[in-house]
């Protein structure tokens, strides 16, 4: 019997007040030395959980205030990363001309497509594995990470070889005439050949806030968008390498954050997630794949409506009207990225606590992340009226029609960030409570059915402006889809 309490007492500390008010201690030497080796081996096993604990960043108390904190790093390098793509387009624009910022609009969603797959694997893979560290298992977890990691940048490799392969017809094929062919030529062939290195670092973002590292992965990003700045400076307006030299800045930029994170998942041996020996697990891909669908589809889908935007504009105002396009669009971008940044953030938790079965913090979650979004979407309408003209300034100054079509198209894209923070939030949510299935079609209808309906009806009777108006009729409709699955599933994950 004392032998079975010894083994309880290992795992079970309050296994060893039993065995104290079982055995009278003065009665048998030998019991009294056991019980003192049993007492120091609770200790001992209490002592590494206390630690543990300390060392998870995603067990804390849940308030408003306390999310925002955790998902603050994460938002912020979400946000900063698109003003970095914003300052890119504006030396772009500047030094080069607005030829070059359609350029880069037209082939922008080359890198967008290849990234989806970064985004599915990273949104997908931190669900699982932050659900499978709340369940403690943490060798599981790491093993999944590093197949995850090696199976993303194996992917980026395959895209990177296809696509400088074929790229001709793809440029075409995505807008681009012979006026604009060599522009985009000269961006795609760098940014593709630099995907490895931009797929590690999107997929590394993710990760290390479900390694409750938020903090670095911020750091990073701020580093790799100081240099992508400082050598678009350097490339574009001092060497002048144009467009070439657009897409070198950026790939260093990416290069940098990927060798970071590689180093940092490579070294710390203590974190909550590291590199070691990969298990190749269809199952466990399978399911991340899955799980991260939404993700995906919300980036490929954005795509090609970006896409059909640039050829519908094409047709009814040419040059310019996609020039504007990629104003708007950097304005939706910009603003959207502060919603997905503190969705990113918060996602893990919610992953952590589903594994965990704890449904009072699910439910604190829930409530915080409604209001927070709340408040977001008042603030991120209010700006897109406020900096419309600031923006469209910076970008195309030197072209009054540009200016006036991106004034104009900001203004019917504002009423949109009252409604697409909620539809994210719901997005994002089910990908952490890993229901890819239901995600995915709220991503799907979102960023692709409700948005083409309206691009295609719409153009032909309100013109340019028409295109602009379909993006806040399609996250009006979205955000009801979202609310109906919302209240569907609540009693299923018991968030609300």
């Amino acid at each position: 019997m004392i032998v079975c309490y010894e083994y309880s007492a290992k795992f079970h500390p309050a296994a060893l007040t039993v065995i104290q008010e079982s055995i009278n201690l003065s009665a048998d030497p030998y019991c009294n030395k056991l019980l003192e080796e049993i007492d120091k081996r609770a200790r001992n096993e209490t002592l590494k959980m206390e630690t543990a604990k300390e060392n998870n960043g995603l067990d804390f108390k849940i308030t408003g205030l306390s999310l925002i904190k955790y998902a603050l790093p994460t938002l912020l390098s979400n946000f900063f990363m698109n003003i970095y793509s914003m300052v890119d387009a504006l030396f772009i624009s500047n030094c080069i001309g607005t030829d070059a910022l359609s350029a880069l609009n037209i082939v922008w969603p080359v890198l967008m497509i290849a990234m989806a797959i970064g985004v599915m694997v990273s949104s997908g893979g931190s669900a699982l594995c932050a659900k499978l560290l709340g369940q403690r298992d943490e060798r599981r977890a790491n093993e999944i990470f590093t197949f995850l990691v090696l199976f993303a940048v194996v992917t980026s490799l395959v895209i990177c070889i296809f696509g400088l392969i074929f790229r001709k017809p793809l440029l075409y094929a995505l807008g681009a005439d012979d006026s604009l062919y060599k522009l985009c030529e000269d961006y795609a062939i760098v940014i593709l050949a630099g995907l490895p290195a931009a797929m590690a670092g999107v997929v590394y973002q993710t990760f290390f806030v479900a390694a409750g590292k938020p903090n670095l992965g911020f750091s990073l990003a701020i580093g790799g968008g100081v240099l992508n700045i400082v050598l678009d400076y350097l490339l574009i307006a001092v060497f002048s390498l144009g467009m070439t030299g657009a897409a070198l800045a950026t790939g260093i930029g990416y290069v940098f954050q990927s060798a970071a994170g590689t180093v940092y998942f490579l070294t710390h041996r203590k974190g909550l997630l590291r590199f070691v020996r990969p298990k190749c697990s269809a199952r466990a891909l399978f399911k991340t794949l899955s799980n991260g669908m939404s993700e995906m589809v919300a980036t490929l889908t954005s795509s090609v409506t970006m896409i059909a935007m640039n050829i519908i504009l094409m047709n009814i105002s040419g040059s310019d009207g996609v020039a504007a396009c990629a104003v708007v669009l950097t304005m939706q971008t910009i603003l959207m990225s502060i919603y997905m940044g503190y969705q990113y953030g918060v996602a893990p938790v919610i992953s952590y606590n589903y594994g965990k079965d704890d449904r009072e913090n699910l439910q604190r979650i829930y409530r915080a992340m409604k209001r927070t979004i709340a408040v977001l979407a008042v603030i991120s309408c209010a700006l897109a009226f406020l900096l419309a003209k600031p923006l469209a300034f910076i970008y195309a100054s030197s072209s009054q029609t540009v200016m006036d079509m991106s004034v104009n198209g900001t203004y019917i894209l504002a009423p949109a960030f009252l409604f697409m923070g909620f539809s994210i939030m719901a997005s994002s949510m089910f990908t952490a409570l890993n229901d890819g299935k239901t995600s995915a079609i709220i991503s799907f209808f979102r960023t692709f059915v409700f948005l083409m309906l309206p691009l295609l009806i719409l153009p032909d009777i309100f013109g340019t402006a028409g295109v602009w108006l379909s993006l806040p009729v399609a996250e009006f409709l979205a955000i009801l889809l979202s609310a109906w699955y919302l209240r569907r599933k609540r009693k299923v994950y018991g968030y609300a």
